[in-house]
């Protein structure tokens, strides 16, 4: 079975958000990049399949060239071939993303199931996937936890679960389809020397879709500015050095509450 499994390229989290001064954009310059969680749990998931059942598991992402090197991670872990779809590195929005994921799938394809993570880590947009499967014509299931892969002389079939409000939810849906998983359906493995060498080795196919940045705002939404909420600040104070400090920590203590 040929899988196509969408990654998307999103600066590490931990780090202090900064915003450009034009209040438009997220800094990323001092930031590194991966992929995120979902995604690469969505890539181990088309590896154990094609593991399972044969064929190949073909990653792709709509990002700068810098891309390229999350593509080669995920190769790393066991993808077969790897697509790029460049850009000069602005945002797009999730139409015009579905739109450019849409045209490559079926100039890559056929593909018999199409992995997305739930939702990027940067954005958390939720569409792109249920876009591209109207689009497509496939039927679609999100958040899923659990997804097994059926192949017959009549043809393929899958069967996702996922939780809702404490209940499992069971989808039978005939292939292809699309499918979001979220982290926690599988602990992704962990590239070896040879898949990393294979990796590096690797020839990425690229192209470069026409910027849609009109639909960065469908029905008349427009961003104004971005900010970073003010989180709570903390501060250390050094009462002392030794027996000097005991006086300072005794005032402390009973300011506290604890010595009453």
């Amino acid at each position: 079975m040929e899988i196509l499994v969408c990654v998307k390229r999103v600066p590490m989290v931990g780090g202090k958000i900064v915003v450009t001064d034009d209040g438009q954009d997220v800094d990323t310059r001092m930031s590194g990049f991966t992929v995120s969680p979902h995604e690469e749990c969505a890539v181990e998931e088309a590896v154990r399949l094609v593991e399972q059942h044969g064929g190949g598991v073909t990653v792709l992402t709509l990002g700068p060239p810098a891309a390229a090197d999350q593509l080669r991670d995920m190769l790393a872990l066991g993808a077969t071939r790897a697509e790029l779809l460049e850009t000069d590195g602005r945002e797009w929005g999730p139409i015009a993303t579905a739109e450019a994921i849409v045209a490559a799938a079926r100039r890559g394809g056929p593909y018999d199931l199409l992995l997305f993570g739930n939702e990027a880590a940067d954005t958390g947009d939720y569409q792109v996937g249920v876009r591209v499967a109207h689009a497509l014509g496939l039927p679609c299931v999100t958040g899923i936890k659990n997804l097994e892969v059926t192949v017959a002389d009549t043809g393929a079939s899958a069967q996702a679960r996922r939780e809702y409000r404490g209940t499992e939810e069971i989808y039978d849906i005939p292939l292809p389809a699309v499918v979001s998983v979220k982290e926690g359906i599988n602990l992704p493995r962990y590239p070896s020397l040879p898949g990393r060498l294979r990796a590096k080795r690797a020839a990425i196919e690229q192209s470069a879709p026409p910027w849609s940045g009109a639909q960065w705002h469908p029905e008349g939404l427009r961003k104004e500015q971005l900010r970073v909420p003010v989180g709570e600040t903390k501060r250390a104070e050094v009462l002392g050095t030794g027996a000097d400090a005991v006086p300072a920590l005794v005032a402390l203590l009973d300011e506290l509450g604890v010595l009453s």
